[in-house]
């Protein structure tokens, strides 16, 4: 994607902004997202109340998320708002803006390790935005989810070290594992010993230690298990302990049972 072809930000929007000359009744600033394109921050727009000295609220090289109040018609420039953005979504629209550059460099690390050149970088740069939305929650998901790119329509040798990358990088909030297990029963109990099979992996589900665990019914003799931890290693163990929980109570019920990860 050129330059050219980014289209500037709409009104209302939230922009990360460096403030490059401070003047007496306002700040220029340049758009760090939108290159090329410049925004104003009229002294009024600094902060509420009376601002006697504007140098005291910005200075030169600052880092700034600003609201978009106009925009110009041919995009150039913007007027801008300090005052209209809260602490709390100005940290929020701080900490996307970094994740995102933090991605970017991470694409880079893993294009240097197996030889993209720039051209496939950006491309692949621009289908994992297409996909996920950011390149940040693309790396997001593939720490939290197996076959995350995969189910997204990605192929190639680059999707293990991407994961690879991803799991050492990106802390997620959560992992998921999901998969498939493949029940049955030759008895009249058939489906109460199902059912009592499923709870017991369900039973697993832990608050206090943010594990959950979930079953569903996909059609017999499939089932659908799904399970969210804080990290892989106790999602793998949590998977180990679930699966292995219904299929020994199959077994001793005389039925049988098998487990397979998505």
């Amino acid at each position: 994607m050129t330059e050219n072809a980014i289209s500037p930000p709409e009104e209302g929007e939230l922009v990360v902004a460096t403030v490059k000359n401070v003047k007496q009744n306002g700040a220029y600033v340049d758009l760090d997202e939108f290159p090329g394109i410049e925004g104003f921050i009229f002294i009024g727009e600094i902060a509420s109340g009376w601002v006697k000295n504007i140098r005291g609220f910005v200075r030169d090289g600052q880092r700034l998320i600003c609201k978009v109040m106009r925009t110009r018609k041919d995009g150039s420039s913007l007027e801008l708002s300090l005052k209209s953005v809260s602490e709390e979504r100005r940290r929020t629209r701080l900490q996307e803006w970094k994740n995102e550059q933090r991605a970017h460099q991470l694409l880079k690390v893993l294009g240097e390790k197996i030889s993209w050149d720039s051209d496939t970088l950006e491309e692949q740069s621009n289908e994992l935005i297409d996909a996920f939305g950011t390149l940040y929650s693309a790396f997001e998901e593939a720490a939290m989810q197996e076959g995350a790119l995969t189910n997204a329509g990605f192929e190639g040798d680059w999707i293990l070290p991407f994961i690879e990358i991803a799991i050492e990088n990106i802390i997620p909030p959560f992992v998921e594992l999901r998969g498939i297990l493949t029940l049955s029963i030759n008895n009249t109990e058939g489906i109460s010993v199902i059912q009592e099979a499923l709870l017991s992996a369900e039973s697993l589900s832990n608050a206090e230690q943010e594990t959950e665990v979930k079953c569903f019914y996909d059609g017999a003799p499939s089932y659908r298990l799904e399970l969210r931890a804080p990290d892989f290693k106790i999602a793998e163990s949590l998977w180990d302990e679930a699966t292995k929980s219904v299929i020994d109570r199959m077994v001793a019920a005389g039925g049988e049972g098998s487990a397979k990860r998505e």
